[in-house]
């Protein structure tokens, strides 16, 4: 028996655009570079979040060692729906946004970061997320205009990577959705 309260699949695609529709929709201004990310299910989260948030793109920087049976798996077939770039380079892929206007956050607890929360994101801008053990490289950090983190209270001092970006992701494309609606 169907239920009253929950949304049926059929249901939820009664507010989506069509697949050719959302294939030619203008996505917001927003990119997420992921700095040496190897989890496959980490990376797969990004690109389920990217379609969520209907973001410009992804660009995935380092060594790539994921398996494609592992990424299908974990990006639930969104993939087909995300711009996904690969860099070998963190470096180089943030000097190139910044050439583009783009500004760009470091998304890691450094001296001088600041809560994500009391940031005013502008349009376009670009969050750099980093590796799960060793979080957003020195080099990629240097080239942030910012530094953020996620205020902790409890014990522990960190999140899983993608939980931290889906965290500040809302934040950051809220506002962006806000100024591009505006315009």
């Amino acid at each position: 028996m169907p239920s009253a309260i929950q949304l049926s699949k059929e249901d939820l695609r009664t507010t989506k655009p069509t697949r050719e529709e959302y294939i030619n929709k203008p996505k917001i201004p927003l990119v997420l570079i992921l700095d040496n990310v190897t989890n496959s299910y980490n990376i797969g989260a990004f690109i389920r979040l990217a379609d969520a948030f209907a973001i410009e793109k992804i660009i995935v920087c380092g060594e790539l060692t994921i398996s494609d049976k592992k990424l299908r798996k974990a990006s639930r077939n969104e993939a087909k729906w995300v711009c996904v770039e690969y860099s070998d380079s963190t470096t180089l892929s943030i000097k190139a946004l910044k050439d583009k206007g783009y500004a760009i956050y470091g998304v890691e607890l450094c001296h001088g970061s600041v809560d994500y929360k009391y940031i005013n994101y502008p349009s376009p801008c670009a969050l750099v997320l980093g590796n799960e053990r060793k979080g957003v490289s020195e080099a990629a950090l240097q080239l942030t205009q910012q530094q953020i983190h996620i205020s902790m209270y409890g014990m522990g001092n960190s999140l899983n990577v993608s939980t931290a970006g889906a965290i500040v992701l809302a934040e950051c494309a809220s506002q962006i959705r806000q100024v591009v609606s505006a315009k």
